[in-house]
């Protein structure tokens, strides 16, 4: 008989919000590696079933996609109820859904402001609301990790609405781990810088704001790619197997650890206090 080895994540379900990108991948691709079993989810489309076909070349049968959009309360309890369903419990929820927008605060479009509070926060609320619930009632503790971001301590012009409204989805996840330490539920951030791709997922936020920032410093898609690895102090690309590895710590628990943040931006003097 085959021996098998004890992986550190066997028999534990995560949920994954805005999960079909380059963070979400790398996410999605270390847990299963670890032996977690996967929820998916992301607006329903055939980017998620695909995605989850993806996952299925990785581990078979351990990956499952549900529709949730994050900003919808209804929608996400729908999502939380089909994964019980599905699984019967749920052991970590990684919020690693956002958005972003470029603009100066002399040009601020209010409406598009309005619809990073409306994803960025409200979601993260909704999401921390949700998952809390569920997993007081479930009564095994639990770990909740926030995609969080080098822009809370070190905010960039023309990069108000993102900075701003990540900085509450941040402070929410602190929050939380105050009110939820009591039930053995722990909440921690990961704190990544320019994350561009992973595997043959693009970053959906980078897509959104890439070809500004190419314009607003008159260089290539490859050269901004050499110009965010250049400005840290290792000199490092950071990939979304990065930031997933910095998840893998949080949810293997290996110090007593709530309230924390991982930087994993290959080292950012401006993004002191660290």
């Amino acid at each position: 008989m085959r021996e098998t080895t004890e992986q550190p994540l066997d028999e534990k379900v995560a949920l994954i919000t805005g999960a079909a990108g380059a963070i979400g991948y790398g996410i999605c691709e270390v847990l299963l590696e670890n032996g977690c079993t996967i929820v998916a989810t992301d607006l329903a489309g055939e980017r998620l079933d695909a995605f989850i076909r993806d996952l299925d070349e990785i581990v078979p049968g351990k990956s499952t996609g549900i529709p949730l959009d994050v900003t919808d309360p209804d929608s996400t309890s729908k999502a939380f109820a089909a994964a019980f369903e599905t699984y019967g419990k749920l052991d970590m929820v990684i919020h690693n859904a956002g958005i972003a927008h470029v603009s100066k605060i002399v040009e601020m479009d209010l409406e598009r402001f309005q619809m990073l509070e409306k994803v960025n926060v409200d979601g993260t609320l909704i999401v921390l609301a949700e998952a809390g619930r569920r997993l007081i009632e479930q009564g095994t503790g639990g770990d909740i990790v926030i995609m969080s971001t080098k822009n809370v301590p070190s905010p960039s012009a023309g990069f108000g609405a993102y900075s701003c409204t990540k900085a509450a989805c941040h402070q929410l996840g602190r929050i939380a781990s105050l009110e939820f330490a009591e039930y053995d539920i722990r909440v921690n951030m990961v704190a990544p810088d320019a994350v561009f791709s992973e595997g043959k997922y693009k970053s959906g936020l980078w897509e959104l704001v890439g070809e500004n920032r190419m314009k607003a410093r008159g260089i290539s898609e490859d050269e901004l790619h050499e110009y965010y690895r250049n400005r840290n102090l290792l000199k490092a690309a950071v990939t979304g197997r990065h930031v997933a590895n910095a998840v893998l710590f949080f949810v293997t628990r290996q110090t007593p650890t709530t309230g924390g943040t991982i930087p994993v931006d290959g080292g950012l003097p401006d993004a002191t206090p660290r």
